[in-house]
């Protein structure tokens, strides 16, 4: 099970950090995939973290502003956000791929969800 924190207000320029903490099996199980949906917008990809944690993947609208680990002993993964901007506005959600081979940037590939945490950025 995943549950996703951290969201709030922040003002444009301003970083958040989103935790996405487990229970049962090890993150390091699986891909991890941070998403996020705006306000009438479809799901989209954000950022993905590979199970060996060497291999990373992320948006090009939040290249070099984001970034996505891992704390083993803590089972949880991180979503750094930095350098914010009013478009990053959305809810956001962890979700692991169990099995699959590859960083995927689509949602149908993740199995399980967390609940979304809400990122809300002021200009």
């Amino acid at each position: 099970q995943l549950q996703a924190s951290g969201g709030g207000l922040v003002h444009a320029g301003g970083s958040l950090r989103l935790p996405c903490a487990a229970s049962g099996r090890p993150l390091s199980s699986y891909n991890m995939g941070w998403f996020r949906q705006a306000p009438g917008k479809e799901r989209e990809f954000v950022a993905a973290l590979s199970r060996s944690g060497g291999t990373t993947s992320y948006a090009d609208s939040v290249k070099g502003r984001f970034t996505i680990s891992r704390h083993n002993a803590k089972n949880t993964v991180y979503l750094q956000m930095n350098n914010l901007k009013p478009e990053d506005r959305a809810v956001y959600y962890c979700a692991a791929d169990i099995d699959g081979d590859a960083l995927y940037m689509w949602s149908f590939n993740y199995d399980s969800w967390g609940q979304g945490t809400q990122v809300t950025v002021s200009s």
